[in-house]
């Protein structure tokens, strides 16, 4: 396998000493820091909050939303134990305070948890999921009644344009259409070399 095809693989699911480097990326660079902060804040967590992230990563989005959180709870899930042992290890004193808990899973295992949540998000990792409909169905059921989703993404890939990221946010505005999801809005980061998008939805409060 060509080397470049190796470090996306990496990106997308990072295992051993590689996926260790492309977790420590992640966390550290500018722009991954920035969108994640950008996501948490559109959410409007509120500090009891029961809040989920999908692809949690190294952490980087739950330490923001930790800051947010005092008598809610956080969780975390990634199909990476590479990246949830570095998450762990972030998310320590959070974790020790019985305020978040970190699982191995993936999308597909939303209907395993019996909490229903307050506020579910992903950053850069919608482009992963392998059936969006099935995904966005998921994570609708795993809603609380009134709760809020942010799905977010930045093109990574060769020469990437802002119609690119666009794109992506009008197929996440129509699948979440389709999954009944209300107030649905696009919004946009400006960030380099292309903005980051971001898509939200509410799920309908109970009558």
């Amino acid at each position: 396998m060509p080397i470049k095809s190796i470090i996306i693989q990496q990106f997308k699911k990072p295992t051993g000493m590689l996926g260790y480097f492309a977790g420590k990326i992640m966390a550290n660079r500018r722009s991954n820091i920035t969108r994640n902060q950008w996501t948490v804040d559109l959410l409007e967590i509120e500090q009891h909050h029961q809040v989920l992230e999908i692809g949690c990563g190294p952490g980087v989005g739950l330490k923001a939303a930790s800051k947010l959180i005092t008598s809610g709870n956080l969780t975390g899930i990634d199909h990476s134990a590479t990246m949830l042992n570095q998450a762990q290890m972030r998310m320590s004193s959070e974790i020790k305070a019985g305020l978040c808990q970190l699982h191995l899973g993936n999308i597909k295992n939303l209907s395993e948890f019996p909490d229903k949540y307050d506020r579910i998000y992903s950053a850069n990792v919608v482009q992963f999921f392998p059936d969006r409909q099935l995904a966005f169905q998921n994570i609708y059921e795993a809603l609380a009644p009134g709760g809020m989703v942010a799905s977010t993404y930045q093109p990574r890939t060769n020469n990437p344009t802002r119609a690119d990221a666009y794109n992506m946010g009008e197929e996440i505005k129509l699948v979440m259409k389709s999954c009944k999801f209300t107030n649905i809005t696009l919004h946009e980061l400006s960030l380099e070399p292309v903005p980051a998008i971001c898509v939200t939805g509410n799920k309908q409060e109970e009558l």
